[in-house]
């Protein structure tokens, strides 16, 4: 069976006695879970049921969002799980699955369990379209899945007026003891004609790939991971750093930042704060136009017709 890998042969494997020292370092760490991403009040998922037009982006929480471009509902990596593994989620999900609006595509960066839940595909409405890295089908086609579409790196398919381009990511992927990285594992980008263009990043960690996105397209939204990073000696290859997050916003040229893969989740010792606090500092340490950075509450629409 084929084995995936990273550009230029990057590794992520980490030995048994590499995860017994980051366990063993864990219980010396004091941390405060006490901060919350806080949730949009009033509710704005009614917007998603009305519009037909507008670009609109509402983030679920972790690495799902609710996309609206040219009057199709795209999610990415749905997970609205109560729990993962033995650990509960932080927040209740920005939109419930009750209130969700009909899918026309979903939209997969990789395999881990945080990142493709099916039990919460099962609950989403409409029938949607699959899209997924290649080496995932066959496990899709087995649990009864039938519009799924298998993508390689930079292999690009039109759904409407909505082109998705498979982008790549540095990570890798397990499900089971036998499957370790026998799916590959990325990014989407989503085009429009007239429309704002989307780089959903999926899970990475800093690699080159983020200059070569940004060379191939014209992003104008970046949706990019600053959580689950520490310890950085055991995360780096596969988590960026809020710092590291930053840079690639620089290096993939998007316009506007979007911060995701933390709140929701506690996958590694940093805290949602920390994430925060260190996003902030490294923009503020950059100089760059605060504007750009939209870090949005749980289940707050963004208008990204409107420019600001």
């Amino acid at each position: 069976m084929k084995r995936y890998e990273n550009l230029d042969g990057v590794s992520t494997k980490k030995t048994f006695s590499d995860f017994r020292r980051w366990q063993k370092e864990r219980k010396n760490k004091k941390k405060d879970l006490s901060y919350q991403v806080p949730h949009a009040d009033p509710p704005q998922y009614p917007l998603l049921h009305t519009n037909r037009f507008r670009t609109l982006i509402s983030w679920v929480g972790h690495s799902t969002f609710v996309i609206q471009l040219n009057g199709i509902t795209i999610v990415t990596d749905p997970v609205w799980a109560t729990r993962m593994g033995t650990a509960k989620r932080l927040t209740e999900p920005g939109i419930s699955l009750n209130n969700m609006p009909k899918v026309d595509v979903v939209l997969i960066s990789h395999g881990h369990y945080d990142h493709l839940h099916f039990p919460s595909i099962r609950k989403l409405k409409g029938t949607p379209r699959i899209f997924v890295p290649v080496g995932l089908g066959r496990l899709f086609r087995r649990k009864g899945y039938k519009q799924v579409t298998e993508f390689e790196w930079w292999e690009e398919q039109s759904f409407g007026d909505v082109t998705f381009t498979f982008v790549p990511a540095q990570h890798w992927t397990r499900r089971t003891l036998w499957d370790m990285n026998t799916s590959h594992w990325g990014g989407w980008v989503m085009r429009s004609k007239e429309k704002p263009t989307i780089y959903f990043a999926g899970d990475s960690g800093y690699f080159r790939g983020f200059r070569d996105i940004g060379e191939r397209f014209s992003i104008d939204y970046a949706l990019l991971p600053i959580g689950a990073y520490e310890p950085e000696w055991f995360m780096g290859p596969q988590h960026v750093t809020p710092e590291e997050a930053v840079q690639a916003f620089v290096d993939c040229q998007a316009d506007y930042f979007i911060p995701m893969h933390y709140g929701a989740f506690r996958l590694a010792d940093d805290t949602p704060k920390e994430a925060l606090d260190r996003l902030l500092a490294e923009w503020k340490r950059r100089g760059l136009d605060e504007s750009r950075l939209k870090c949005l509450k749980l289940g707050e629409v963004l208008d990204c017709d409107i420019r600001s």
